[in-house]
C-alpha cells in the first residue's frame, strides 16, 4: 500500500520469509493429518510477532492493526491455518490483556504469551450462542475471593492447545451484564472438549471450553464486573479487519496460482491464458482483491491513527471483513474452474484455499450479520436484530 511506512515493508519482508521458511514445507500434511504447527507458532515469539500490537512498555511490537493485518495477509498466503491460530492468540488473548489488563494481569501473563511459552485463546462462542454473543449461557458467580464458572464455550482457536483463555461470562440476570476472565488451562474445573475436525483452516486445532465449577481468582477478572461489552465489541473491530488480511492472503495466493497455470497449461496448441473467458476470472479476481485490499488497509489506517470509534468503527470494519471473505472465496473458487481437474485435486493447493476462505464467511461475524451492521449504521432504527 502506498501509505506502509519502512518499518511496515520491513515487516512484510521477515513475515513472508518466516512463510516461506517455517510454514510453506508442511502445510499441506497439517491439513491432511489436521495437526499444529507448534514449531513454528512459537517462533513467532522472537520475532516479536507475537505480541504485536502490544506497547513497547509492556514487552510488545508496538505496532498497530496496518501491521497486524499485514503479517495476517503474508503468513496467510501460504499457511491460513496457522495464521488463525497467530490471530487468535495475538489479536483474540494478547492484545486484550495488553489494552484492557491490570498491571498485575500484564506481569504475570504477557511475559509468556509473546515469547510463545503459552499459546492464548479467547472465549466467546457456545454452542447457542454464536451470532447472538449476548445470548451466551456461561455464569460466574463471585464466591468469597473466587468466581464459580459453568458453562461451555465452543469453536474456540486454540481450544485444544491454549494455556491461557481469555473468556466472557454472564455475572448476571441482565443481557449485558457480561465479565471477562482470565482462565489457565490448569484451573479446578477447567477441562477440554472434543477437538472439531474441520472442513477447512484443518492446521488451525479447534474444539470446546468446559467450566465445571471452575474456580478463578477475582484477580484474574479484566475489567469492572457486568462491563465488558464495551471491550468486546471494540476488539471485535480489531479483529475483523485484521482476519479480513488472511481473507487477502489466500486470495493472492489463488491468484498467484491461477495466472503461473493460465501461462503453463496449453489446451489447442496454446496456454490457457490466451483464451478471453481465462482472462476473465485472472483480471476480475485481481481487481477485486485490490479494491479488498484498499479497502482493509484504510480501515486498519484509520484505526491506528484514532479515526475510528465506536459505531464508525463497527461499520467500517465489518464492510472491510465482509468484501474481504466474500472475494477471497469466490477468487478461490474460479482458481479451482480455471485449473479443472487439477485444482479439485489435490495435486494443486487452490482446493484447500477454497476450503480454508470459506471459514472468513463465518467466523468473527457471519457475512449476514455483517450485513445488518452495515444496514443498521446507513438505516437506523429501520433495521433490527
Amino acid at each position: 500500500m502506498w501509505f506502509f511506512s519502512d518499518e511496515h515493508r520491513m515487516l512484510q519482508d521477515t513475515v513472508r520469509q518466516f512463510a516461506a521458511d517455517e510454514l510453506s514445507h508442511c502445510v499441506q500434511q497439517l491439513d491432511e493429518e489436521e495437526d499444529f504447527n507448534e514449531e513454528a507458532f512459537r517462533k513467532l515469539g522472537p520475532l516479536g510477532l507475537l505480541g504485536i500490537t502490544v506497547s513497547e512498555a509492556d514487552g510488545g511490537a508496538g505496532l498497530g492493526a496496518v501491521a497486524a493485518t499485514i503479517a495476517m495477509e503474508e503468513m496467510g498466503a501460504v499457511d491460513a491455518s496457522t495464521t488463525l491460530s497467530y490471530l487468535a492468540h495475538a489479536i483474540l488473548c494478547v492484545n486484550q490483556i495488553g489494552v484492557n489488563g491490570t498491571p498485575e494481569q500484564k506481569e504475570k501473563y504477557l511475559p509468556k504469551l509473546l515469547t510463545g511459552e503459552w499459546i492464548g485463546g479467547m472465549g466467546m462462542s457456545e454452542p447457542e450462542a454464536g451470532s447472538d454473543a449476548l445470548g451466551m449461557k456461561t455464569r460466574a458467580v463471585l464466591s468469597g475471593e473466587e468466581y464459580v464458572l459453568n458453562g461451555t464455550k465452543m469453536w474456540i482457536t486454540n481450544g485444544p492447545v491454549g494455556d491461557l483463555f481469555y473468556c466472557y461470562a454472564k455475572t448476571g440476570e441482565d443481557r449485558r451484564a457480561v465479565s471477562t476472565f482470565l482462565i489457565e488451562s490448569e484451573m479446578p474445573g477447567f477441562a477440554r472438549g472434543k477437538k472439531i475436525s474441520k472442513m477447512g483452516m484443518r492446521g488451525s486445532p479447534t474444539g470446546e471450553l468446559i467450566f465445571d465449577n471452575c474456580r478463578v481468582p477475582v484477580a484474574n477478572r479484566v475489567g469492572t464486573e457486568g462491563k465488558s461489552i464495551g471491550m468486546m465489541m471494540r476488539n471485535l473491530d480489531l479483529e475483523r479487519i485484521t482476519i479480513a488480511g488472511i481473507s487477502l492472503g489466500i486470495a493472492r495466493a489463488s491468484i498467484d496460482a491461477s495466472v503461473q497455470y493460465a501461462k503453463d497449461r496449453k489446451q489447442f496448441g496454446k496456454p490457457i491464458g490466451a483464451f478471453q473467458q481465462i482472462q476473465e476470472r485472472i483480471t476480475e479476481a485481481s481487481a477485486w482483491y485490490e479494491a479488498c485490499r484498499c479497502l482493509t488497509y484504510t480501515a486498519a489506517q484509520m484505526w491506528d491513527q484514532g479515526l475510528m470509534a465506536g459505531k464508525d468503527a463497527a461499520m467500517m470494519a465489518a464492510k472491510a471483513k465482509l468484501q474481504s471473505a466474500q472475494m477471497a472465496t469466490q477468487v478461490a473458487l474460479d482458481a479451482i474452474q480455471i485449473m479443472g481437474g487439477y485444482g479439485y485435486s489435490r495435486e494443486f493447493p487452490v482446493e484447500r484455499y477454497m476450503r480454508d476462505a470459506k471459514l472468513m464467511e463465518i467466523g468473527a461475524g457471519t457475512n449476514e450479520i455483517l450485513r445488518l451492521i452495515i444496514a443498521r449504521q446507513m438505516l437506523g432504527t429501520v433495521v433490527d436484530l
